[in-house]
């Protein structure tokens, strides 16, 4: 019998002690004596958050079909049981075998958002496992990092051994198979690294040095390794029917953030919005086969017992075959209690035909994401939606039943003015203005309009990777100009706003674009005690301004400024498919107020493999 690594006495002083113990449905035991490579698969946030993360789930399940592999989840412990394993020097375990993390071969790290990075180090410290790589002896697990931060590794690069950038099917298979060769020729750790440096897609960051220039931008940066590469290239699927998918996902204990089945149908996005990093780093679009995909549904809902299923892409009313797979998820499973989401549609008349037949409309919303309130900032920002898209999208939503619409626009944007900001509680209230235009005997009770407001943070490998970001004091004036606004409004009863935490901005915006200098924030923070930066009842702002203080580091260098068109970034060492010149010739048109086209109706040359006539094939621009 399994023994756990906490005590009863322990479990008992933690809130939701299932976060922890394991063995869940479909959860994967193998003897640890039978298998060559141990791999810790882990999350660095709470166990809800991390167990409704596709990505894992997909490479727990591809590790797993190995039988010389086995891979086990560990995630970020609260903090009630933090302090617990610190006290007691409990070290930090996975959740199947509940053996120390640090016995294991490989810790793997998802980067899924910048403010998860101090819950990094919390990983590493409690598994006692070296911060720095530099530290690492032979007995320690070799620590990769993967996932969409991963495109700039460098404000946390001092800590991993390695990245792996791109889409994990494509080339484990290959570092687990050096990782083997490695220790049967009694190769010492470096010797594996140089291995994994020649795969590509595999970045050691200890194989590259930075050199700054006097105002502090990035003068070169170069391999100091033979075996490192110039270029890192983003490896990505090409065809998405080839590779394995989870069709016996694993089933927590306890109710976590999307505890559903998730169906992906494609990935990439046809559309070029130039804030969006996740439609810059997944081109091309490449969907899944409509047999695959009902095959998949139906080994899913069987295996987990879950009653609802969700279609996951970045814009799913893209996908070529969404009539076909939603008919067939209508007609096999509607009369079983099975419910079906559809988030990432356009709001169109289809969409809401379709979301009729699979919502209930009196108790659910529907969610548009016009971004912008302005037809300027919408045609700066790329979005291609017109006003009377979006107030034609909600006239038809109002008239099919539905009474309730969530809007999210951003604040901040390259070229924003105060009108523009204006303009988001004026199409909040023109949207609220289309349903009180139907006659009352078709309306469903009160219109209840919210709209949301994030603030704009320039990512890498966007055609706003330039832009400059503006202080704390002036996010939280443009929320106030649009709350003013919101009150002037004729159906302001209607309408509710919130807005993001402008602090969080801030420093989201410093890592999305730092540099390895701004590792020694991210430590400061940690050891002032910052952990769980995403939970805003955690956050502490003031530890993490002591912490730039503590290390001499301008927040303003990084946040401030508008980049130059030949500025060195940290990040061009990675070739992620879309070129640098691409994303300039679309900063200028943005700066001109421009629409280009999206990948079905022309090819920009964008530099990524192409997208002609719904079919992807191989090729640089």
């Amino acid at each position: 019998m399994r023994k756990l690594a906490l005590s009863d006495e322990i479990l008992l002083k933690v809130e939701k002690p299932a976060r922890y113990i394991g063995n869940e449905v479909n959860s994967v035991m193998k003897d640890k004596e039978k298998v060559d490579i141990r791999f810790a698969m882990c999350f660095p946030d709470v166990y809800e958050i991390g167990m409704s993360h596709l990505g894992i789930q997909i490479l727990y399940d591809m590790f797993n079909r190995r039988e010389d592999v086995w891979c086990e989840r560990v995630y970020s412990p609260w903090t009630d049981l933090d302090k617990i394993m610190r006290e007691e020097k409990i070290p930090l375990f996975a959740l199947e075998s509940q053996d120390p993390i640090k016995e294991f071969d490989f810790l793997g790290i998802t980067l899924q958002y910048e403010m998860c990075y101090t819950n990094i180090l919390q990983i590493l410290d409690l598994s006692q496992i070296p911060l720095f790589a530099k530290d690492r002896s032979e007995e320690d697990p070799i620590v990769i990092g993967g996932g969409p931060c991963a495109v700039n590794p460098e404000p946390i690069a001092d800590f991993f051994d390695l990245f792996y950038v791109g889409e994990g099917e494509t080339q484990y298979d290959a570092l687990l198979e050096a990782y083997k060769e490695n220790r049967r020729c009694g190769g010492s750790r470096k010797d594996f690294l140089q291995m994994a440096a020649k795969i590509e897609g595999i970045y050691v960051p200890q194989f590259y040095d930075a050199v700054y220039n006097e105002d502090g931008t990035l003068k070169s940066f170069v391999p100091n390794d033979p075996h490192a590469k110039e270029k890192i290239r983003r490896q990505v699927v090409v065809d998405m029917d080839k590779v394995s998918y989870p069709t016996k996902p694993v089933v927590p204990f306890i109710k976590v953030t999307q505890d559903r089945v998730v169906l992906e149908v494609m990935r990439g996005c046809i559309r070029g919005c130039r804030f969006c990093q996740a439609g810059m780093i997944y081109r091309p679009t490449r969907e899944k086969n409509l047999e695959t995909l009902k095959k998949y549904a139906s080994e899913m809902l069987k295996s987990t017992g879950h009653e609802e299923i969700s279609l996951s892409s970045l814009s799913s009313s893209d996908f070529s075959e969404l009539k076909g797979i939603v008919t067939y998820l209508i007609d096999e499973f509607k009369g079983k209690g099975i419910n079906i989401s559809l988030p990432s549609l356009r709001i169109d008349a289809f969409s809401l035909d379709v979301m009729s037949k699979v919502q209930d409309i009196r108790k659910s919303s529907l969610t548009f994401a016009p971004e912008a309130g302005s037809q300027r900032m919408r045609n700066v920002i790329n979005k291609g939606l017109t006003e009377e898209m979006i107030l034609e999208g909600a006239g038809k939503a109002f008239e099919g039943g539905w009474n309730k619409v969530k809007l999210y626009f951003m604040l901040g944007l390259p070229t924003e003015t105060e009108e523009d900001m204006k303009e988001i509680p004026r199409l909040a209230d023109k949207v609220a203005r289309r349903y009180y235009e139907i006659p009352k005997d078709k309306r469903n009770g009160k219109c209840q309009i919210t709209f949301s407001t994030s603030f704009f943070i320039p990512k890498p490998f966007t055609p706003f990777q330039w832009a400059k970001m503006y202080t704390m004091d002036e996010y939280i004036h443009r929320a106030h100009v649009v709350n003013q606004e919101m009150k002037e409004q004729l159906n302001r009863k209607s309408l509710k706003y919130n807005w993001h935490e402008a602090d969080v901005t801030v420093l989201e915006g410093v890592f999305a674009r730092g540099d390895r200098r701004t590792s020694k924030v991210l430590l400061e923070a940690y050891r002032l005690g910052c952990l769980f930066d995403s939970w805003s009842e955690q956050f502490d702002n003031k530890k993490w301004m002591q912490a730039f203080e503590n290390t001499g580091t301008d927040i303003a260098f990084y946040t401030m400024r508008e980049r130059g068109k030949k500025e060195l970034f940290p990040w061009d060492f990675i070739d992620a498919g879309v070129t640098k010149s691409f994303l300039y010739r679309e900063w200028e048109r943005a700066m001109r107020g421009e629409v280009t086209p999206n990948c079905r109706e022309k090819c920009s040359a964008c530099g990524a493999m192409c997208y002609e006539g719904g079919v992807c094939f191989e090729g640089k621009n």
